[in-house]
């Protein structure tokens, strides 16, 4: 039988201890500790040194102090201290200053005076006393005063900040920016020229001759931009193929050869060296690896080693084959 369930039963009492308030720090404070400002009075300053002289004195005499202690004892004269020397005594003891200066001024120092007998002061003087001056003398001034002869006007059209590189390296240059990023094509453009003036002499093909006036190989490292200039010019094709429609009736085209300038043959070949370029493997990462290809490439062009050459024979023979159809007219 389970026992019963005494409800009324005295239940063991429970004390409710509360817990002790946690004791706070007092607030911190910086404690300064108390300056005592010192007084001369109690502490004197140190006495200077007056035996020996101070940091500014004893300095070396002005130039023209010492020009005239010179002049007083080699019996040629100096300048003279209390006005000055004014510019055409100057230029009068220094012939190639003579000849280098102004029609004015030299005219005024063959008229100068005797020393001594100066009826004018050197200190500065109004500009409108001196331009009274000028114009009483009667002196006419013909030249501007400038040492080297001023440009002649016009000026060229190269003489200009955006024309301040070669041509064909400008051009390259264009062809080789991606995305409107001119610095990053400028970086590319150095690199390839560093490569070609670093690069040793190259071997060239007979089978493949350059264009004539070339310099010899061993002179092309010493000139990069020529070295470039010749590798783009030998591979340039003279003529491109356009196909005339309606020539040969009913719709028909026909292949005619059509010259280009000098700006679209280079076009031309440095499309086809980009091309090449892009087509060689790798052999690392970096953003100099394009730089290089190109430059391997243009070497390659003018060792006669790069398959750009074959492009130009093929346009070459592809245009004398249809040289003939220049004569033909269009049919209807």
């Amino acid at each position: 039988m389970p026992p019963r369930v005494q409800l009324f039963r005295s239940a063991r009492p429970i004390i409710i201890v509360p817990r002790d308030l946690q004791q706070t720090s007092p607030p911190l404070c910086l404690r300064l500790a108390p300056r005592r400002c010192i007084t001369a009075d109690e502490k004197p300053l140190p006495k200077a040194d007056t035996a020996g002289p101070g940091p500014n004195e004893g300095q070396l005499p002005h130039v023209s102090e010492e020009a005239a202690a010179m002049g007083k004892i080699t019996g040629e004269g100096g300048p003279e201290i209390d006005q000055g020397t004014p510019v055409q005594e100057v230029i009068k003891r220094d012939e190639e200053s003579q000849e280098k200066a102004p029609k004015v001024m030299q005219e005024q120092v063959q008229s100068t005076p005797a020393k001594g007998s100066r009826n004018f002061s050197t200190s500065a003087r109004p500009r409108q006393e001196a331009m009274v001056g000028s114009e009483d003398s009667g002196v006419e001034i013909s030249g501007s005063g400038h040492i080297f002869d001023l440009p002649a006007l016009p000026l060229p059209a190269n003489m200009h900040l955006k024309y301040r590189y070669a041509p064909i390296v400008k051009q390259v240059t264009n062809l080789l920016m991606r995305d409107g990023k001119l610095s990053v094509a400028q970086r590319n453009m150095a690199m390839i020229l560093n490569h070609l003036r670093t690069a040793s002499p190259p071997t060239l093909n007979p089978d493949r001759p350059l264009i004539p006036g070339s310099p010899p190989a061993s002179h092309l490292p010493l000139n990069p931009i020529l070295y470039l200039t010749l590798a783009i010019d030998s591979v340039a094709p003279l003529l491109r193929i356009r196909a005339q429609k309606g020539m040969a009736g009913g719709g028909a085209s026909l292949q005619v050869p059509v010259p280009l300038s000098l700006r679209q043959r280079r076009r031309q070949a440095v499309m086809w060296i980009l091309d090449a370029a892009s087509k060689k493997p790798a052999r690392g990462s970096g953003r100099g690896q394009f730089a290089q290809r190109v430059a391997e490439e243009v070497v390659g062009i003018v060792e006669g080693r790069s398959g750009v050459w074959d492009r130009r024979g093929g346009i070459h023979k592809l245009a004398v084959s249809a040289r003939a159809n220049l004569n033909v007219r269009g049919r209807r």
